[in-house]
């Protein structure tokens, strides 16, 4: 076996571009698969139900299967043209092959005249998340699709993925100019292609912000239970997170959620539907936030104050307490500038108020429910959407802001890995697709669902050390607490972008890249 692979690595190009060009196929693969979860699987969840009124069949897919049928012709492309770089055929061809511009360039040439399918994606997005909340049979088949391992993340997000494969075209290209000389005869088509989709980015890249935001305030929005309108125009998701609040029984574990207007927070762990229960919500107006670890002797500890009532927090490191701070004081000035707006959205948007947080005391009560809040573990949870970012960080104990949501869009890839577990001897081929901090483990690039998952947040990637004993190239290792992996790549290349992927993905500095005291390196340790 090991002969074997020898032998491929010594007949297969070795050329930087050469696996360059292979993270563009298999990315594209993976970006197929997502878009079949639309064209393919809800299609027939949908139509089998008799769900969706027509209008809206017609608006979503009607901007979505032109461009799925585009990418299946452009897939066969790249498809065509590896194998012929790679040599299948007569050596004496093989010269002209060994470039990928010139089909980059012509279908990015092409891809210009869906600009206006994409452009819709914002009104699609929108619109079905209205009929979601109109029509009770189109939600129940909405969340029962949910459930399926077809649909490994948050239904909606994949129709984000067709706007943000263009910003990886754009990433990729610009590594292939990078890699050439000006003299190599790829480079001109490599960046005249690259020309053509900055052009598309720039003109979508307003269209993007705003559908990220909408996604996310819609996903909150099915997981939350207790607060109606999430997605009331104006809002923004800031960052979703776990602190632990001090109550008259101590700290107990919560996650929260800060929007432009609010702070929201739940009032224990994941309910038996998977979902959180909403249990306060303090306007940013008038709130001030210090930090009090002095005053309560608890380790990164900060106080919250305000206009209804005052609450005591700690974060799990000094790094994730910085980040709260931050984003809570930059997100109460931007409130006091937008005042008048935001009253108006928190009077539309909270239900159940009544007044309730009014007489509530900053040290709540727990209810007999919240002593078994968070028995179950990540690795046990039912299938049910255990990969949005919340769960993640709620069993993690971290916290994900909205721009590293969008660093992690800049930072997905796909490919074939071997993997190997810390005290196994076997290594295991696997399709590896990254993608919403997470690692998605499939047999082939063929299979319609992963096998299983990996959520990455709070794991740290390195070199194996001399101690793990592993005696191969290109291996990385994940490491979080106790659970070690290995991961083993084809090439250099490869084994560098997995590397910086997931670093760029997984570790999130500061807004201000706050600058730590030397002994707080230890972020993730326990």
């Amino acid at each position: 076996m090991e002969e074997d692979e020898e032998m491929k690595r010594k007949r297969y190009p070795t050329d930087k571009a050469y696996f360059i060009a292979k993270e563009i196929l298999a990315t594209e693969r993976t970006y197929l698969k997502d878009l079949e979860v639309i064209t393919v699987w809800f299609r027939s969840a949908v139509i089998k139900e008799n769900a969706m009124p027509e209008g809206l069949m017609t608006l979503l897919f009607s901007n979505i299967d032109p461009i799925y049928e585009f990418h299946r012709g452009f897939l066969k492309e790249i498809e065509q043209r590896l194998s012929l770089w790679e040599g299948k055929t007569n050596a004496h061809v093989k010269g002209d092959y060994q470039r990928i511009g010139d089909v980059m360039l012509r279908n990015m040439r092409t891809l210009k005249e869906f600009t206006n399918y994409l452009q819709k994606h914002d009104e699609v997005l929108t619109e079905l998340e209205k009929a979601t909340k109109r029509l009770k049979k189109l939600e129940m088949v909405y969340k029962e699709f949910e459930l399926q391992k077809v649909c490994y993340l948050p239904l909606n997000t994949f129709l984000l993925k067709p706007i943000q494969r263009l910003m990886h075209y754009k990433l990729v290209l610009g590594r292939l100019c990078k890699h050439y000389t000006a003299e190599h005869r790829d480079f001109a088509d490599c960046r005249n292609a690259l020309r053509e989709v900055t052009e598309m980015t720039a003109q979508l890249q307003h269209s993007l912000i705003r559908l990220e935001n909408f996604q996310k305030l819609s996903e909150l929005q099915h997981d939350l239970i207790g607060i109606d309108n999430l997605t009331a125009p104006g809002r923004e998701f800031i960052r979703e997170g776990c602190l632990y609040k001090l109550t008259k029984k101590g700290l107990q574990q919560r996650m929260f959620f800060l929007f432009s207007d609010m702070l929201l927070y739940t009032s224990k762990g994941v309910t038996g539907t998977n979902q959180f229960k909403i249990h306060g919500h303090l306007p940013l107006h008038g709130m001030l936030v210090e930090e009090s670890e002095n005053e309560w002797a608890v380790p990164h500890c900060f106080t919250i104050y305000s206009a209804q009532k005052t609450i005591v927090v700690a974060a799990s490191t000094r790094l994730e307490m910085g980040k709260w701070m931050e984003d809570l004081n930059v997100a109460i000035e931007m409130a006091k500038k937008s005042t008048e707006k935001s009253d108006m959205l928190l009077e539309n948007s909270v239900c159940n108020r009544s007044n309730r947080s009014s007489d509530e005391v900053s040290l709540e009560q727990e209810s007999e429910d919240d002593i078994h809040s968070s028995r179950s573990s990540l690795d046990r949870q039912s299938h049910h959407r255990a990969n949005t970012t919340m769960h993640v960080c709620w069993y993690r104990n971290t916290s994900v802001s909205m721009t590293d949501h969008s660093v992690a869009v800049e930072n997905q890839l796909s490919g074939y890995l071997l993997r190997k577990f810390k005290n196994s001897n076997g290594w295991q081929k696997l399709w590896v697709v990254f993608t919403n901090f997470c690692l998605f483990f499939y047999k082939t690039h063929q299979d319609d669902f992963p096998l299983a998952s990996l959520p990455l947040l709070g794991y740290v990637v390195s070199s194996p050390a001399e101690a793990d004993g592993i005696q191969k190239d290109y291996v990385f290792k994940l490491q979080f607490k106790s659970h070690v992996y290995f991961f083993r790549a084809e090439s250099k290349y490869t084994f560098e972008r997995w590397m910086e992927v997931i670093k760029r993905a997984t570790s999130s500095p500061a807004r201000s890249s706050l600058q730590l005291p030397k002994d707080d390196k230890d972020s993730h340790s326990d």
